[in-house]
């Protein structure tokens, strides 16, 4: 198993005593104590598979800054719950894509193995396989916030382009992507998730969150356990133009983080086949934040409040 290495100071950003920060309150932490926690947090500094512009290997701490001197209050949920950072994923330099997605896969299944819900940090979005892969020995399904469906065929090495193929052909159960884009994908690969999960357009987000974030729950009905992953591309180019393949006509960065916080509170909420409400929440990822591809913050502030909006209603269950 790859080693868990800290290299961010968790600090607030402001000096009034009543103004609580992700910076003040997230503790580092050894992946032995990670029960402790609600959540934890974990880089996965790595762009070697990126197709297009690399840059997301610098996304990590990126969104680690812009989340510390974010403040922790939701005004429906409250606060959030204890977080702990458990620092970044070593990774194998030199290596393969697959060999990377291997040695990453042994640590996110350790920290998987832990009571703390896993907050990963990318990265690239190859990394999403060794993030769900642990899951696959049970019942689990994928909401993918993403203008892409990634869902390429692997040939030779994968690539930030292959996540999902590789998922469903390792056993992914269910699959919805949301905010996908008109003219951002080919008719094979719609055609290929269509006839193996949900596509719920960035148009349908737009008219009405509430349906669309039911629909793609809808297809998670049968499973035991839901990933949650945002891959900063869903946003509208304006919102977020430090990511490999901006673009026009993503979502608002407000819909983005109603839409997280309904799916994290439905997850949560009772199925018809459960006697009461079961938490079915099982990570959450934010990838393809690449600050060189900006002049300024605006994706690691959007890719911060993201994980603030999830952690809020994972934890709280506002919606």
């Amino acid at each position: 198993m790859t080693g868990l290495t800290h290299a961010f100071e968790w600090t607030g950003t402001s000096a009034d005593p009543n103004d609580e920060q992700f910076g003040h309150v997230v503790e580092r932490a050894a992946l032995a104590d990670a029960d402790r926690y609600d959540a934890v947090i974990v880089g996965e500094p790595y762009d070697g598979a990126v197709i297009g512009r690399p840059g997301a290997r610098e996304g990590p701490a990126a969104v680690r800054s812009a989340l510390a001197g974010t403040k922790t209050h939701h005004l429906d949920a409250g606060p959030v719950g204890d977080v702990a950072d458990l620092g970044d994923v070593d990774v194998p330099t030199g290596e393969s894509v697959a060999d990377v997605q291997d040695a990453i896969g042994e640590t996110t299944a350790a920290v998987h193995d832990t009571d703390a819900l896993p907050v990963f940090l990318g990265g690239d979005n190859s990394l999403t396989v060794p993030n769900v892969a642990p899951l696959l020995d049970e019942s689990v399904g994928v909401v993918n916030f993403d203008a892409h469906f990634d869902c390429r065929a692997v040939d030779g090495q994968p690539s930030s382009g292959t996540p999902y193929r590789q998922l469903h052909e390792a056993g992914l159960d269910a699959y919805a992507v949301v905010g996908a884009r008109h003219f951002e994908n080919s008719t094979a690969y719609a055609d290929y998730v269509r006839e193996r999960g949900e596509v719920v357009t960035a148009e349908e987000v737009g008219d009405d969150p509430v349906e669309a974030v039911d629909t793609a729950l809808d297809a998670m009905a049968d499973v035991d356990s839901v990933y949650v992953g945002v891959d900063l591309d869903v946003l509208d180019a304006a919102a977020a133009p430090g990511v490999s393949a901006p673009t026009p006509g993503g979502l608002s960065t407000r819909e983005l983080f109603r839409s997280l916080r309904l799916v994290a509170s439905g997850a949560r909420r009772a199925t018809a086949d459960a006697g009461g409400p079961r938490d079915r929440v099982a990570g959450f990822e934010v990838v393809e934040c690449a600050p060189p591809l900006e002049s300024g913050d605006r994706t690691a502030r959007a890719g911060a409040r993201a994980v603030a909006h999830f952690l809020a209603a994972a934890a709280g269950g506002g919606r």
